[in-house]
């Protein structure tokens, strides 16, 4: 029971009141890059949910190990070989998802969602909470990348997951281009933010 209420707490902590893009606001390049449709977010959000456990859990192992003037050096090493792992299996079994993606993928090294987890929790915790730290931070990002996109998708192409919506009706091509992407994300992030007001006001 005892391991059931912490995982709920780290689920609570990176899906709604730590979410790395609608409450911290990092990962923004990506986030608006790859959230033209939900299959993309879903594959961009796997991927680094990935790395994200797979690098914290390493990075953890080693907090002793790593001298403290090279650590953000070292985190990038750890973190670039886990990318190129993921990056190689995508290509070999997804490819169209892959291309699709193109150069956001080999970007996860420097994303700052990672690192940011790596410097301020990985490296401070033993590897299972850093491990559960990473899936729950990866978790509340592919959630918020896959509403930006779903919402983008339907208004800006008329369809979801590639199934058309709305017959001949022409989309709203604006959401599907930077400015859109732009205005959803900021609408999910004033969302956010007025429910959070709202509870703590209430509290």
């Amino acid at each position: 029971m005892k391991e059931r209420v912490s995982f709920l707490a780290f689920l609570k902590n990176g899906v709604i009141d730590n979410n790395p893009t609608f409450v911290q606001l990092l990962g923004m390049c990506p986030t608006l890059a790859t959230s033209t449709s939900l299959l993309n977010a879903l594959g961009m959000g796997a991927a680094a949910t990935f790395v994200l456990i797979c690098s914290n859990l390493v990075i953890s192992l080693l907090r002793k190990i790593i001298p403290q003037k090279v650590r953000i050096a070292a985190y990038i090493v750890i973190i670039a070989g886990f990318v190129t792992m993921i990056d190689l299996l995508m290509q070999a079994f997804v490819p169209a998802l892959s291309n699709s993606l193109g150069l956001f993928i080999p970007l996860i090294v420097v994303n700052c969602i990672i690192l940011a987890r790596a410097e301020s929790y990985a490296s401070k915790n033993k590897p299972l909470p850093s491990a559960l730290d990473g899936l729950t931070m990866g978790i509340g990002f592919t959630l918020a990348l896959s509403c930006v996109a779903t919402v983008r998708e339907i208004l800006g192409s008329g369809t979801i997951l590639g199934f058309e919506l709305f017959g001949g009706v022409a989309p709203l091509t604006l959401f599907a281009l930077p400015a859109g992407g732009f205005l959803v994300l900021g609408f999910f992030i004033a969302l956010v933010q007025f429910l959070k007001d709202r509870k703590g006001g209430e509290k």
